[in-house]
């Protein structure tokens, strides 16, 4: 698989300034989120095209709430790389920072620390203690010490308002096409092969269980045609995955991805596996005996086999 160029994964006091900045979460990356991106890439004008966001994300910290993401940070650089973006900064969301006023924001972190000469935001930004920040404040603080600040439009197509939320609903409900239009790429998330359990092997369809970053946005639960790159190899290789607990073998066991590569007997443990989901086949059932349960494996793997062989996009 063809890598992009990664770029720097950096803390506000490690950033290379002065920069150019884009401040949101832009979770997803689509095509709204790219727009924004866009104003600080085309016109940095000398300085460095920056992503600032932050992390964990505010709800984790102030309401203890689970958010998973679509992008983790370390799989954002390499999106953003070819959007001409060349630093991701991720600001530390503590409930101190919680605690500053939108205008003590805008003056410390975004015009001392990282020297920003020009900042993009979308419409609906919103920022500082108890989000009493907009875009109206932004331009006044930001003007006050001559930098910039370019608002975007909220994107809309066909349905609606283009938002990360849109893209986990598809995701939801195995609507992998819907969300890849959505984010303008192919959805995919990695996990490092870890030793099973070795059912798979014994009833013959053996399996790489992977272990995946558990904040980590997943789809519905099923079995899915999709596309594993090993490693960092360029061809990637057809395969089924099972998304889910496994109600057969073990109706009290934990949700778990298992992948099995189709026409491989190969020893993946200890390998990383990057995986594209391109098709939801069906549901999880639970089957009379481990018998059926292989036999409904086989017609899985006919399935993924013919609708794998059949797509010519992007892979």
């Amino acid at each position: 698989m063809c890598t992009a160029p990664l770029i720097p994964l950096c803390s506000p006091k490690q950033a290379r300034t002065p920069t150019a900045l884009a401040l949101g979460s832009f979770d997803g990356l689509h095509r709204g989120h790219q727009l924004v991106i866009d104003e600080i890439v085309k016109n940095a004008n000398g300085d460095i095209p920056t992503v600032v966001s932050f992390w964990p994300h505010p709800r984790e910290v102030l309401y203890s709430e689970s958010r998973l993401r679509l992008d983790l940070p370390e799989e954002k650089t390499s999106l953003l790389a070819p959007l001409g973006v060349q630093q991701l900064v991720l600001i530390p969301f503590t409930r101190s920072l919680a605690a500053l006023s939108a205008e003590a924001f805008v003056k410390t972190m975004l015009v001392e620390t990282l020297q920003a000469h020009r900042i993009a935001v979308g419409a609906n930004f919103r920022f500082g203690r108890n989000r009493e920040g907009d875009t109206n404040s932004l331009k006044q603080f930001a003007a006050e010490s001559g930098v910039e600040v370019v608002i975007t439009p909220i994107f809309k197509d066909s349905e609606g308002r283009m938002s990360s939320s849109r893209i986990r609903s598809a995701l939801s409900k195995g609507d992998l096409q819907s969300a890849k239009v959505l984010m303008g790429r192919p959805y995919r998330f990695r996990g490092q092969v870890v030793k099973g359990r070795g059912i798979g092997s014994g009833i013959g369809w053996p399996t790489a269980n992977l272990e995946v970053d558990g904040r980590k946005f997943l789809p519905e639960l099923g079995v899915y045609a999709a596309w594993a790159w090993i490693n960092h190899e360029e061809t990637p290789l057809p395969a089924i995955m099972n998304l889910g607990p496994q109600p057969t073998v073990d109706p009290a066991s934990p949700s778990a991805v298992e992948v099995h590569i189709l026409n491989k007997n190969l020893n993946l443990e200890g390998n990383e596996l990057l995986i594209e989901p391109v098709e939801r086949l069906r549901s999880q059932r639970c089957f009379s005996t481990i018998e059926e349960l292989a036999k409904q494996i086989g017609l899985d793997a006919q399935l993924a086999q013919s609708k794998l062989s059949s797509i010519k996009g992007n892979i």
